[in-house]
Formats: C-alpha cells, structure tokens, sequence
C-alpha cells in the first residue's frame, strides 16, 4: 500500500467516527457515506431525457426531430451555452443541499459530486477546465466555506480536469438573492463578478464549466457567464446539483 493510500483510508476511517454512515436526504442510517436511503432515492426526482439543450429542463415529450428548446430558451436564452443539473430541488433534493449547505454536511460533497458528472458527462468531456462559483469575501468569512468550491473540486479531480478557483472573483457584495423577482436578481448581480487581470491570459480560448449547488433563475450563472466571456472564455457551461423548476419550462 502506497502512503497516499494509508492516508486516505485514515482519513475515511476518521471522517466516519464524526460523520457514521447516514442517508444524505433524511439523515436515517445507511451502509454507505453520502447514499440514499430507498425512500429518499424514490422520491429524488431526477432529471432525465427529453430535456431543453439550453437550461437542461426536463421536456414532457422528445418529438424526434432533433433538439426541442423550451419555450424559456426561445424567450429568454442564457448567456452560458448548456446546463445541466441532477435533480429538481425539491423534496429530497433540497434536504440534501440545506444539510449540505446550511448544516455543515460538508461529507456530502463527494457524494453529490458524482451524482453531477453522471449529469454533467457531456458538459466534462468537452471542458477545459472547471471554475466553482465564488463568494464574496465576507460571506465566506462568515460561511466559512464554498459550497460550489467543494463540489466543483471533486468534479474536476475526478474528470481529470484543471480545477480554477482564481479564474473568477466576486467583487462585490450583494443582497441575498431569496425572494427577488427575475429581473431584480439580475439588477443585483450586475457587475458582481470579475476575471482578475492577471488570470485573463490562463482563460483565454477555454471552454469553462462553471459549478454552483443550485440553479435557481440562472442570474448568477448568467452574471459569472458574461463576466468569464468578457475575460476571455470561448464559452461556460454550467452544471450544478439541484435545479428549480420554472414555470416557463
């Protein structure tokens, strides 16, 4: 056995005395770190094909006839080029991302990581590199971590693909997103993020997958979108683990 071994294998061991294997939706016990229970798998609503090539939205039917956008993509196309996300957030999918998240379940990156590259697998195989969506200074003080930075890097270890967190800064502080209508999320987000100077060379003509935990309306990823395009990306991608189902499809 390699050293590196014997550290990772003592490092599982210990993450198991503080975290003893439990479902990742309900909290019930289970034989594997970071799995479903039945029940939660079950009522995990997956997002499968058909689904818009855009804002990867489940369609209610695949006429056949080559790529089928919804009605949201025709009226309202993203500035990133696809996205994908493993589940719509509710139910189990939201308990998972507020343990996660909220409650310090940070054991469920893993988990939720490999969910998103079954997802994410076309996204990954045309990638040049994978950038986590940051936070602002001081919500990261406060918060302590980056739930998309914990995703995103197990993402790229396991793609085989450069993880950049420096390739996107977030320089300005913002109101919480929660209860803003489309358009004032996207009023809020306006100038939000920034490809530091001295990273434009390292990002110009790659193709970036961006990763948050949750796709809501899509103003962030649009705003860290447009910010990587402007600083020298040929095009962002994004994949996330939870998705909100949105009205207009």
């Amino acid at each position: 056995m390699q050293p590196h071994d014997a550290l990772r294998g003592f490092a599982r061991a210990a993450l198991a005395l503080v975290y003893p294997p439990s479902c990742a939706g309900c909290g019930g016990a289970t034989m594997d770190p970071g799995a479903l229970c039945p029940s939660c798998w079950s009522s995990l609503r997956l997002i499968e094909a058909p689904l818009c090539p855009r804002y990867g939205t489940p369609l209610a039917l695949d006429p056949g006839i080559g790529p089928l956008y919804s009605p949201r993509a025709i009226a309202d196309p993203p500035v990133f080029d696809r996205a994908r996300a493993v589940a719509l957030y509710d139910d189990t999918a939201r308990r998972m991302v507020h343990r996660f998240k909220y409650e310090d379940r940070l054991d469920l990156a893993s988990a939720m990581a490999r969910m998103m590259m079954a997802s994410g697998r076309e996204l990954l195989a045309e990638a040049d590199c994978v950038v986590p969506v940051p936070l602002y200074r001081w919500r990261l003080w406060r918060r302590r971590f980056n739930q998309a930075a914990l995703l995103a890097r197990p993402v790229a270890r396991r793609a085989g693909l450069p993880f950049e967190p420096r390739l996107l800064a977030r320089v300005r502080a913002t109101r919480p997103q929660v209860g803003l209508s489309r358009a004032g999320r996207a009023e809020n987000l306006q100038g939000a993020f920034r490809v530091p100077q001295e990273r434009r060379a390292a990002l110009q003509g790659r193709r970036v997958l961006l990763v948050d935990d949750v796709t809501t309306t899509g103003a962030t990823a649009n705003a860290a979108a447009r910010a990587l395009i402007r600083g020298g990306a040929i095009a962002v991608d994004l994949l996330t683990f939870a998705l909100v189902a949105d009205p207009l499809g």
